[in-house]
């Protein structure tokens, strides 16, 4: 049995990154990016009007300053967005043009419409005697060959405007890993079945699913594998062929029936760790063989959420390119919290409430619905019987 975080370096360690491919951008959002992308033009591509107004010169509007009178401009073009400009702006002069508008020469400042007055035809006023320029300079943002997204990063909707902006229609990105999901006993059925006695439903390979497709994995069912050797090396022979990573939930401690270590050697897989000193999810096993990865979770469903949001999230995320680990939240403790025995890493629910932490009442490994009403997990080490209340405690978020 090895520490928690042992058994965390190890998986770590033997992980390799998956190969990259292009796709379309529309595509790609939860993907994480393999290449920087650059910039392919200046941002913006010139000096544009950042308001609806007139374009015209600082100097014509500071001369109101010295004058009893405003001063009267003649308003010699219309500039929509899109629009390039025919007519330099001279002394006296200015320009209609709309939000996004090319600035036209000459100008140095745009006039918001709500300061100026139409007095006639061709002709307003400028009602002010000072403006701010209200102009977006070209290249301001980004200049032509800056790099506007690192690679590593996971593809959100604002990168994808971004990616839009510089003509990346086609980004590389790291491919999704496949993995297929099994669990092992004949005491299962499937969740549309109602069970007989002594039977349970299947909930363990649907949570897994789960959690791998908000991971941005790839998961496939393996299905129910019945308690037999023969049964299970098949099982785990075939969909490692089509998967680089086969997770199994049962099977993986000391019964009679408990296979799985045993089939795995047999199969040439090289176990790095069958026990982890950690509660829920004491038997928890990690093998491979040449580049495909073979994870046993304990039945227990609490188990088994806990340690794939732990264990096997960690990998698949560095394995995909994730480079940043999931942020963590520090919050102090709403009340006391003791336990009894202190021999392995506990991880218990909690609740986030006003800023405190609360931990949830579970009654064990197999009381997934504790974890219903929990927004996150945090952590007592070895020897530690007490949390006391306002103590700092790291907190691993939920996604919800």
């Amino acid at each position: 049995m090895i520490p928690f975080e042992e058994a965390l370096q190890k998986v770590l360690n033997h992980t390799y990154p998956l190969s990259a491919e292009n796709i379309s951008f529309m595509d790609s959002c939860g993907r994480v990016l393999a290449k920087d992308i650059f910039s392919d033009m200046d941002m913006p591509p010139f000096d544009k009007s950042a308001v609806d107004g007139y374009a015209c010169r600082l100097e014509d509007i500071k001369s109101n300053s010295d004058s009893d009178n405003y001063q009267v401009l003649q308003c010699i073009e219309s500039i929509p967005a899109g629009k390039i400009p025919k007519i330099r702006i001279k002394q006296g002069q200015c320009s209609k043009i709309m939000t996004g508008g090319m600035i036209p020469e000459g100008a140095d400042c745009v006039v918001m419409v709500e300061d100026i007055e139409e007095i006639d035809t061709g002709l307003i006023q400028i009602m002010i005697t000072k403006t701010a320029r209200n102009i977006c300079f070209k290249a301001e943002d980004i200049v032509c060959g800056d790099k506007v997204i690192s690679g590593g990063t996971i593809i959100q909707p604002q990168h994808i405007a971004v990616l839009a902006s510089v003509g990346a229609v086609n980004p590389m990105v790291f491919k999704k890993v496949n993995v297929c999901v099994l669990s092992t006993g004949d005491e299962l059925v499937e969740p549309d079945i109602i069970p007989t006695l002594s039977k349970i439903r299947n909930s363990n390979s649907y949570q897994l699913m789960s959690q791998l497709l908000q991971v941005g994995a790839l998961p496939h069912y393996g299905g129910i594998v019945a308690d037999t050797e023969s049964a299970l090396q098949s099982a785990i022979t075939d969909n490692l062929e089509e998967n680089e990573i086969v997770i199994l939930t049962g099977g993986v401690s000391m019964g009679d029936l408990d296979y799985l270590p045993k089939v795995l050697k047999d199969m040439g897989v090289d176990i790095m760790f069958r026990n982890i000193s950690i509660q829920p999810g004491k038997p928890t096993l990690f093998g491979m063989k040449g580049q495909k990865y073979i994870f046993g979770l304990p039945g227990n469903p609490v188990a088994a959420f806990v340690l794939f949001e732990i264990l096997v999230k960690p990998f698949i995320r560095k394995m995909m390119g994730i480079t940043k680990p999931d942020p963590l939240i520090k919050l102090p403790l709403g009340t006391n919290f003791e336990r009894k025995k202190s021999s392995r890493k506990s991880m218990i629910p909690v609740k986030i409430i006003d800023g405190t932490i609360f931990p949830i009442e579970y009654h064990g490994s197999a009381h997934i619905q504790a974890y219903t009403h929990a927004d996150g997990i945090i952590s007592m080490n070895i020897g530690e019987n007490l949390i006391k209340k306002g103590a700092p405690v790291t907190v691993i978020q939920l996604k919800h």
